[in-house]
C-alpha cells in the first residue's frame, strides 16, 4: 500500500506540470487566433489595413442607403412632360374663396368633362396666377375643391364660395393676378383663411337667391294660332310630349304690338299682392317633389325648408316694370327656384286660387313648367353657424369669418354692370320672357287643367312617370332591397 502509494506520489507533480504546460500552449494559441487573426490571402491584408486605418482615426459614420435617392429618381424621370420642372414649394393654406359670375354663354357652375363651366374657366386661371400649383393642375380634387352652391345653365351669382387648399405667394397680390386671367365676367372678390375642415358645402346654412321677373307676366293669357307646319324661321315648336300620341304643331311669335305692350305693361296692386301672397305659401317645409325632376313623392330629399320670401315693390328699367324676388332657403333642388316663380306667376295671370299650392305640395304629381333662367341669380350663400363659432374661438385664437359685406362695394358695382344690366338687355334683344309666356298660352294638351277657378286637381292633368308608378309587390319567397 505504501509503495502504491509513493509511486503515485512522486508522478503527480510531472503530470501537473505537463498539463499547466499544455493549458499554457492552448491559451497561447487562443490568443494569437484571437489577437492577430494572420490574414489568408491578399484581399484579407487590405481589409485588414483599412479596419486599422478606421481604429486610427474613428469610425466613419455609415453611410445612407441610395434607396431613397434612387426612388426619388425614378419618380422626378416618371415625372409627366406637359408639367414641365419641378416648381418651389409654396405652403398652402385652406381659404374660402368669394367669387361672382355672369352664368350666360357657360355650363352652369360645376366642373364637368368637356364642358366650358365657370369653375373650368375659374381653376385655370388659379393655375397660371400660381394659386393651385401644377402638380394639382391636373384633379381640383387634389385641391380639395368643392362649392357652396351649384347653379344651373345661364343662371348667374352676385356672390358664391369655393373652398380648397391654395398657394399664396407671398411677392404679389393673387386675387389681382387670378383676376387677371380671368373674363370681366368672373371675378374674384377675395379669400378668407379657414379651419382645415372647412367644407363649403357641408357648413353652409343657407343660400339666398334673387328672381327678377317682367309685371307683364301677370298679363291674361292670349290666344294663339296653331298650325302644322311653322310660317317663318322662327315659329315656336309646340308639342305634348307624349310618346304614344305624339302631337307637334307651330306657333307664330308675339307681333310688335304685342311685344310692345307687353313692355309698357304696369302690373295692378292686385295682382302684386296675389303674387307676393302665392310666394309666401312656399315658406317654411314642405314636400318640393312638383317643383324639380327625378324625385318621388316618397324620397325624402324632396321636403325642403323656405326660411323667407319677400317680394319688392316695382321697379322700373329701360321703361319696363319688374319686381325682384328674395328667396332664403336652407337648400333648393334642381329647378325648384323656377318652378316656384312660375307656378305664383300661373295663379296671378289665371285667377286661379292660392289654395292650389298646398296641394301640389301633396301626392299627386302634375307638369310644372320652369321660369326662365335669365331672371335667376344666387345672392350669396350664409355661414352662420360657422362664422358664430369663430368669433367664439376668437377669444384664444385669431379667427376670420365668412362675410361678403367686405366686398359689397365690388359686389353691388359687378352686379348692377354684368348681371341686371345684362338681364334687362338680354330681354330687350331676345324676348326671352316674351317667348315663354307665348310657349304657355300655346300649351298642347291637359298639363295645365289645374289652373282653374276652383283651383282642384283633375285628373285629367296628372301626370305618371316611373318616379310615382305603383311599385310591383314582390312575393315573400323573392329577395327585396331596402333602403337605409
Amino acid at each position: 500500500m505504501g509503495n502504491t502509494w509513493s509511486r503515485s506520489a512522486a508522478q503527480q507533480p510531472e503530470t501537473k506540470t505537463k498539463d499547466v504546460a499544455s493549458t499554457s500552449a492552448a491559451k497561447e494559441e487562443n490568443t494569437a487566433k484571437v489577437g492577430v487573426k494572420r490574414p489568408a490571402n491578399e484581399k484579407d491584408v487590405k481589409d485588414s489595413a483599412a479596419k486599422k486605418s478606421k481604429k486610427r482615426g474613428g469610425w466613419e459614420k455609415k453611410p445612407k442607403s441610395d434607396k431613397g435617392a434612387s426612388t426619388k429618381q425614378k419618380t422626378l424621370q416618371t415625372r409627366p412632360e406637359h408639367l414641365g420642372p419641378r416648381e418651389p414649394r409654396i405652403p398652402k393654406k385652406k381659404v374660402a374663396l368669394l367669387v361672382g359670375f355672369n352664368g350666360t354663354g357657360y355650363q352652369g357652375m360645376q366642373l364637368n368633362p368637356n364642358c366650358l363651366s365657370i369653375e373650368s374657366v375659374l381653376f385655370e386661371a388659379m393655375v397660371k396666377a400660381n394659386a393651385i400649383s401644377k402638380d394639382n393642375s391636373d384633379d381640383p380634387k387634389k385641391s380639395a375643391w368643392m362649392r357652396a352652391a351649384r347653379t344651373d345653365k345661364g343662371v348667374h351669382a352676385a356672390g358664391n364660395l369655393i373652398s380648397l387648399k391654395m398657394q399664396i405667394p407671398e411677392d404679389y397680390d393673387v386675387v389681382e393676378r387670378i383676376n387677371s386671367f380671368l373674363p370681366p365676367q368672373i371675378r374674384v372678390w377675395g379669400y378668407v383663411p379657414c379651419i382645415r375642415s372647412f367644407h363649403a358645402k357641408t357648413l353652409c346654412d343657407s343660400r339666398v337667391y334673387e328672381y327678377l321677373l317682367p309685371t307683364c307676366a301677370f298679363m291674361a293669357p292670349e290666344s294663339k294660332v296653331l298650325t302644322d307646319a311653322p310660317t317663318s324661321e322662327d315659329d315656336l315648336v309646340i308639342s305634348n310630349n307624349n310618346d304614344v300620341d305624339p302631337i307637334v304643331k307651330y306657333a307664330t311669335r308675339s307681333t310688335p304690338e304685342l311685344k310692345q305692350q307687353r313692355h309698357d305693361y304696369r302690373a295692378t296692386q292686385e295682382q302684386l299682392d296675389t303674387f307676393e301672397a302665392a310666394m309666401k305659401s312656399f315658406e317654411g317645409t314642405h314636400n318640393f317633389h312638383n317643383y324639380t325632376n327625378g324625385k318621388s313623392f316618397k324620397d325624402r330629399s324632396s321636403f325642403r325648408y323656405i326660411m323667407s320670401i319677400n317680394v319688392s315693390k316695382p321697379l322700373y328699367i329701360d321703361g319696363s316694370e319688374w319686381v325682384s324676388i328674395k328667396l332664403h332657403g336652407q337648400s333648393f333642388i334642381l329647378h325648384q327656384i323656377r318652378k316656384m316663380i312660375s307656378m305664383g306667376m300661373l295663379i296671378t295671370r289665371t285667377n286661379t286660387p292660392i289654395s292650389l299650392i298646398p296641394k301640389t305640395f301633396e301626392e299627386n304629381r302634375i307638369n310644372i313648367p320652369k321660369a326662365p333662367a335669365l331672371g335667376l341669380l344666387l345672392e350669396r350663400p350664409i355661414f352662420n353657424v360657422y362664422n358664430d363659432k369663430m368669433r367664439e374661438k376668437s377669444k384664444q385664437v385669431e379667427r376670420e369669418i365668412v362675410d361678403f359685406d367686405l366686398f359689397k362695394e365690388k359686389i353691388d358695382a359687378f352686379k348692377e354692370e354684368w348681371i341686371y344690366k345684362k338681364i334687362f338687355e338680354a330681354e330687350n334683344q331676345e324676348n326671352v320672357f316674351d317667348g315663354y309666356l307665348t310657349s304657355l298660352d300655346a300649351h298642347l294638351g291637359d298639363d295645365y287643367q289645374y289652373l282653374n277657378p276652383e283651383g282642384v286637381i283633375p285628373e285629367s292633368c296628372l301626370v305618371s312617370t316611373k318616379y310615382n308608378r305603383p311599385i310591383k309587390q314582390e312575393s315573400e319567397d323573392e329577395n327585396q332591397e331596402h333602403d337605409d
